[in-house]
């Protein structure tokens, strides 16, 4: 349908691009202060870093559940291929953000048991990232298909590529959660969370640049897509403004702006997502399906559309009034209890 008057493609398109980048910023920096939390020098520390995602932790992962209901309705095709490809990996995701869930609550009602929920806490945090860089590696690599169907194994999801995206994906939540502790704490845990977000530049400028190398050398059309001429020309700034958001961030965890490190923090994932929608363009199931080959009938997206777009600015508002009301640095006697 792609080019007709009933073309909602581009739209819902749009709408699960918005959830799972959403998803990947909000989730990924309350996951990247879970990585991180077992690095804060004593109990004290570790509250005030649970305090500051106490009131909107859980919320983020609503647009979780937005991506795969999204994906499902109006794109069952890729639906139906990419879940059994990664269902080892998205059942450990989901298993370790139940238990981080778990440990979150259990930490303030079981003092006896607090180190045990404080392990948990981070453990959970960081199988649950790990889980869904894997998930990532495996979607840009492709699935084995056969006509509309997955047929590879179960276990086809495990290649050096994906567990390299895994490791990358821990140090860009990394990055997040100390730009966000930057922006919600002060004095030495501050201070603390500035060099941790150094550190994890660092591994985030090596992922960066693995996966920029592989992922052309996987693929003749992603090659051609960015190396050849006009293209190159054309994409050239997306790698020069990673190169300068990348010194910007290096920069802004060194010196004492607060605001500045998640921003560039965020920044440098947006232009990581936008590289990773150049290379597979207008492709859902890489190098198989393109958007309109495995969407779903238009009136089914008409009618899911109504819906959606009722429920979207909803959750927006109540999204970003929960962290303008919770705005501000986070203090030792306020917190979750």
């Amino acid at each position: 349908m792609s080019g007709s008057i009933l073309d909602f493609v581009p739209l819902w398109t749009g709408i699960l691009g918005l959830g799972v980048c959403l998803y990947v910023l909000l989730d990924g920096f309350d996951l990247g202060v879970g990585i991180l939390f077992g690095f804060m020098p004593d109990t004290a520390s570790r509250n005030l870093v649970m305090n500051s995602i106490a009131p909107i932790w859980d919320g983020n992962e609503t647009w979780l559940v937005l991506g795969g209901i999204g994906l499902l309705a109006a794109f069952p095709l890729a639906f139906a291929i990419i879940i059994p490809a990664v269902y080892f990996p998205i059942l450990v995701m989901l298993l370790a953000l139940v238990f981080r869930g778990v440990a979150f609550e259990f930490r303030y009602r079981e003092a006896d048991h607090r180190t045990f929920w404080d392990y948990g806490f981070g453990i959970g945090s960081t199988v649950a990232t790990f889980a869904q860089g894997v998930v990532l590696g495996a979607f840009i690599q492709g699935f084995k298909v056969e006509g509309r169907h997955f047929a590879g194994s179960s276990m086809d999801f495990l290649t050096p590529f994906s567990l390299l995206t895994g490791v990358a994906l821990l140090f860009g939540y990394g990055l997040l959660g100390a730009g966000w502790l930057v922006l919600k704490t002060e004095g030495p845990l501050q201070a603390q969370a500035r060099r941790l977000g150094r550190l994890c530049l660092i591994g985030v400028v090596l992922g960066i640049g693995a996966v920029s190398i592989w992922t052309p050398l996987m693929d003749a059309d992603i090659a051609r897509r960015w190396f050849s001429w006009p293209n190159i020309a054309f994409l050239a700034p997306v790698p020069l403004l990673a190169g300068v958001t990348t010194l910007w961030a290096w920069r802004a965890f060194g010196g004492k702006a607060e605001a500045t490190p998640f921003i560039a923090g965020i920044l440098l994932f947006l232009l990581s997502f936008l590289g990773i929608a150049i290379s597979l363009w207008p492709m859902i199931v890489p190098h198989r399906y393109t958007l309109w080959e495995a969407a779903a009938d238009p009136n089914t997206q008409a009618f899911l559309l109504v819906g959606t777009l009722f429920l979207l600015p909803v959750i927006l508002m109540y999204t970003g009034w929960s962290y303008w009301v919770f705005r501000g640095k986070v203090r030792a006697d306020e917190g979750y209890h």
